[in-house]
């Protein structure tokens, strides 16, 4: 999820979820051996367990890049074989690497030979026209051969020409069915679900399937779901913050950040969705949304806010 899973908003996931596995956006080889490192790879320690999703097709480069994922403390490294957005396809990977199965399995055993992290691997279902199961079983077979035991499966297909990354979220059909009888036929996999999930209850249904569920959009847009997540599928008795009390624990981080040069528009888009469908959440919006509120203002910005749903 690119410029969304920043670490500000991880960061903020983590004061509503304790357990959930968090993911970085897709950071490409490129960025990492050829840029600042520390500014794609830095976080809080807060944010375990944490994964660092990776976009590339070259195994050596991949296997440095996981090194460094491992040397930075993250605790897992995810190869992405599902974007599909244009400037991905001409770096050649992404969702294009479906087609490639046995470069997957030589970027996943290369990454596997460095690391002693875990290294998985977030697909589609197909590309383009190809939309068989088999063409899923075969690609997950291809790779699982180099050793990937975790496969993170979104049930759409991605359609690489005609369609925008937007569009390609919505319009392929979601076939959760193939991914149901993928763990069905691969027991010994660790099979994990995403697309277009929303509710309690359908995560539920779905755990019934498979090992894991992602959820990307609506986590980030309706990011109190997250609160019930550590009772209800990590067992923890501990009771989930109100949304006010997020919003109080967040400023030591908000003034923290401030400090080291952040500024507050930067934290603050993550969290307009945190008091949807409650009274007053259009004036939380409005407040941390507007340039001019924004303009010179600090953590207290959130404060104000949270007068108009207490009012």
């Amino acid at each position: 999820m690119l410029d969304w899973t920043d670490r500000h908003f991880r960061y903020f996931s983590r004061l509503l979820t304790r357990h959930t596995w968090l993911y970085t956006e897709m950071v490409t080889t490129g960025a990492l051996l050829h840029g600042d490192v520390g500014r794609h790879l830095r976080f809080d320690e807060a944010e375990h367990p944490l994964a660092l999703q990776l976009g590339g097709s070259e195994p050596d480069e991949l296997a440095r890049c996981a090194r460094l994922a491992e040397s930075w403390g993250y605790d897992e490294v995810n190869l992405n074989v599902g974007c599909p957005s244009e400037r991905v396809q001409k770096g050649a990977f992404g969702a294009c690497l479906m087609a490639e199965p046995a470069l997957v399995a030589d970027c996943v055993k290369a990454m596997r030979d460095a690391v002693s992290i875990d290294v998985t691997v977030k697909h589609r279902i197909g590309i383009d026209q190809i939309d068989s199961y088999d063409f899923l079983r075969d690609f997950v077979e291809t790779v699982a051969a180099a050793g990937c035991r975790t496969f993170i499966v979104h049930a759409r297909n991605a359609i690489l020409k005609g369609l925008s990354p937007k569009e390609n979220r919505d319009i392929p059909p979601l076939k959760y069915d193939y991914v149901y009888r993928l763990k069905r036929e691969r027991p010994d996999l660790e099979i994990l679900i995403n697309g277009g999930i929303r509710t309690l209850d359908e995560i539920d249904a779905h755990l019934a399937q498979v090992d894991g569920v992602m959820v990307g959009r609506e986590a980030y847009h309706n990011p109190y779901i997250m609160a019930h997540w550590d009772a209800r599928y990590y067992g923890d008795p501990s009771p989930a913050p109100t949304r006010a009390e997020v919003v109080e624990q967040l400023l030591p981080y908000v003034k923290a950040k401030l400090a080291e040069g952040h500024k507050v528009r930067n934290i603050a888009r993550h969290v307009l969705g945190l008091f949807q469908g409650v009274p007053g959440a259009r004036q939380w919006r409005r407040m941390l949304s507007d340039a001019r509120c924004l303009e010179n203002a600090d953590e207290r910005l959130f404060l104000a806010a949270l007068e108009g749903i207490r009012a």
